[in-house]
């Protein structure tokens, strides 16, 4: 595999020569200062490039090139938007970037209702909890007729866990939800957010869906045109959220997607947390499935504690099969001759960075840990596979 590492760009608290020394040569990253639905320029794309290069590594992947959500509803200026998605992937190709990661979540990009939860050690992992998330969406943002979406009993079971937090934990919880997207500082607000949901009603996981696969009947000839491989990434959480649709969860959204739109350009972003974030979802099936249209890893793990919790936990530990997992990997890039490009994803918090300015999942020893685990797994399997 190809180690990569995100980085958020010039703003990030994690420097290029922070990521250098974790050896990667490859950096996984977007044009964050770019409003979403402009065109990225071959100058915006060279700019950036060269200021990765002179760091020693090379832009590799892009995550991610975002979908404005006008495309997503089908509304508004959506044809131009379009049109200004191929010009960006025709000049990232042109600057020899050809693997794009996006994805189609509505208005939130992942959402945890925890980030900080402190594991025993001491370090601290994100997490989502369901019930909290009821107690947010029925209490605090009190979105309209939002008491529809609930049972009586999960009322009262949500009524309960706001009596356990004080002003300041529900102050926290709201920042939590609605922290703005990676890259950037800015959380939405009440008034935001259900401007947002407003401008989606009427629109279902059908509707949703259909303005996915005409999103990628125009833009996924032109990515084949020029040799770019898209990789859509998994909803996160796999399951709706304020009522949103989704429609990259599970085994079968998948299997939607690639039969409305068959070029090999219309691939996945493999992660192993999102999709494994769904219990009924079977990772490595995935990968005999559509190993052919995986152009991007995201490796991490998930501890599912109980039907209503789940959270990240160490790559190598949690209820993902990261060891046939990535047997199966290695097989598959020995048999499509490629060394597909990966990171490693939501490390934890360690102490020795607490305090400093990290994004949630982002700090550089939380993933600096997961990269070296995975890197050893890897070489480990290949060792064991030319003994075979």
């Amino acid at each position: 595999m190809q180690q990569t590492m995100r980085w958020f760009g010039p703003n990030d608290a994690i420097s290029l020569k922070d990521i250098r020394q974790c050896g990667v040569e490859g950096i996984v990253t977007a044009l964050h200062e770019i409003p979403v639905g402009d065109i990225w320029t071959v100058e915006a794309i060279k700019t950036r490039q060269e200021t990765i290069r002179k760091a020693g590594m090379e832009w590799t992947v892009v995550e991610s090139l975002p979908v404005h959500e006008d495309i997503k509803k089908a509304n508004g200026a959506y044809l131009q938007y379009i049109e200004n998605y191929k010009i960006s992937l025709r000049n990232l190709a042109a600057c020899g970037i050809t693997i794009i990661t996006y994805n189609f979540m509505p208005i939130l990009d992942w959402v945890r209702t925890n980030h900080a939860f402190e594991n025993a050690d001491g370090s601290k992992a994100l997490l989502y909890n369901q019930v909290a998330f009821n107690y947010f969406d029925l209490f605090l943002l009190k979105r309209p007729n939002v008491e529809n979406d609930y049972s009586d009993e999960e009322k009262q079971i949500a009524i309960n866990y706001g009596n356990t937090l004080s002003q300041s934990d529900k102050e926290l919880l709201f920042k939590n939800v609605l922290l703005g997207l990676p890259g950037s500082k800015v959380n939405f607000t009440r008034e935001q957010i259900l401007l947002l949901l407003e401008n989606y009603k009427g629109i279902n996981n059908d509707k949703l869906r259909d303005n996915l696969i005409y999103f990628l009947s125009e833009v996924a000839p032109v990515a084949e045109e020029f040799g770019v491989k898209l990789a859509i990434h998994p909803d996160d959480p796999p399951f709706s959220v304020l009522g949103l649709p989704r429609v990259v969860s599970t085994e079968k959204d998948l299997n939607s997607i690639f039969s409305a739109m068959p070029l090999n350009a219309n691939g996945l972003c493999y992660c192993t947390g999102s999709l494994g974030a769904e219990p009924n979802n079977n990772l490595e099936q995935i990968i005999d499935d559509y190993g052919d249209r995986i152009h991007f890893l995201h490796i991490r793990n998930v501890k599912r504690e109980n039907k209503d919790v789940f959270r990240e936990s160490e790559h190598l530990n949690g209820d993902n099969p990261i060891e046939s997992i990535m047997e199966k990997l290695v097989l598959l890039m020995q048999k499509r001759n490629v060394s597909l490009p990966m990171r490693p994803d939501h490390g934890f918090l360690h102490s020795i960075e607490e305090g400093k300015e990290q994004y949630p999942g982002y700090s550089l020893v939380g993933r600096l840990k997961g990269l070296a685990e995975i890197r050893g797994l890897e070489m480990g399997i290949q060792y064991k596979l030319n003994l075979n």
